[in-house]
């Protein structure tokens, strides 16, 4: 391992160290946090069933994690935040049952190490994890080893072009913020009071990243007309707003006319076989 890519990781774990405790306030529990996430959930839902071994990376405070496991299917979850581990691993104590959920600290340049944990069906980066990541052939390459053929492979992205994100900062005179995303060499973003570069990569970069041992199936939008989560403040007193903005976009985000619209992109592989 490059000694660069090992202080990126530690700069990086510091980031997300300090916002895992509010983590939760800010997106998770949020009216367009809860809204996104259900969109990603259905698609989960169909696919990933009970007695399945799943990998989630950039699992964040585990909600998705915690979720698979009410479905009944056992999860390894990882994060480069210890803190966000420790957070998950409160969420899931706190629970009266038993879940088939299991934690552990590992970077995305490290997934190479979750080899003795044998195959999984399938596994799920969740809402822009791998958009802090440069090296996406990298993930791939580990992913090949850690996924049975014809496992699921979900990865969700923030989108490189979001629709609600520039019409509202372009109605503000706000040129760069609006159009930030399309920077082919990404835009250095604030998170815990660190500077990390943030990528936007787009769906035929994804598919290239990821082939060929992993075949694209789909992908959808998510937030065509749910707005980005930093746009709760307005949102957060109109929950019936929400609601049917969020029916809307179950059908409108798997349209290929509007599904690159979206704040978030869900894609679909499947493992090819060995």
């Amino acid at each position: 391992m490059a000694a660069g890519k090992n202080v990126s990781a530690v700069y990086e774990a510091s980031a997300f160290d300090a916002i895992a405790e509010e983590y939760d306030r800010i997106f998770t529990d949020s009216v367009i946090g809860r809204a996104q996430r259900s969109l990603v959930h259905a698609a989960l839902r169909d696919r990933f069933y009970s007695g399945q071994r799943v990998l989630e990376f950039n699992c964040g405070t585990g909600e998705d994690a915690i979720y698979l496991a009410s479905l009944g299917v056992s999860v390894v979850a990882c994060d480069i935040s210890s803190r966000m581990i420790r957070v998950a691993s409160r969420k899931v104590r706190a629970r009266k049952a038993a879940m088939p959920v299991t934690f552990v600290v590992c970077a995305n340049e490290h997934l190479d190490s979750l080899r003795d944990r044998g195959l999984f069906d399938g596994a799920l980066s969740n809402f822009g994890g791998l958009n802090c990541v440069a090296d996406l052939a990298g993930v791939a390459q580990a992913m090949e080893k850690l996924i049975r053929p014809g496992g699921q492979l979900f990865l969700c992205f923030v989108g490189r072009f979001c629709l609600w994100e520039i019409l509202w900062y372009c109605a503000r005179g706000k040129w760069s913020k609006a159009f930030r995303r399309f920077k082919r060499d990404g835009h250095t973003a604030s998170i815990g009071g660190r500077s990390l570069r943030v990528f936007y990569p787009s769906a035929s970069e994804v598919r290239a990243a990821f082939s060929p041992a992993f075949r694209l199936e789909s992908w959808r939008g998510i937030g065509v007309l749910l707005p980005p989560s930093w746009m709760e403040p307005f949102f957060r007193s109109r929950p019936g707003l929400v609601s049917w903005l969020t029916r809307i976009d179950a059908w409108l985000g798997e349209l290929w006319m509007f599904r690159g619209t979206a704040d978030h992109v869900l894609f679909r592989f499947v493992r090819e076989s060995q």
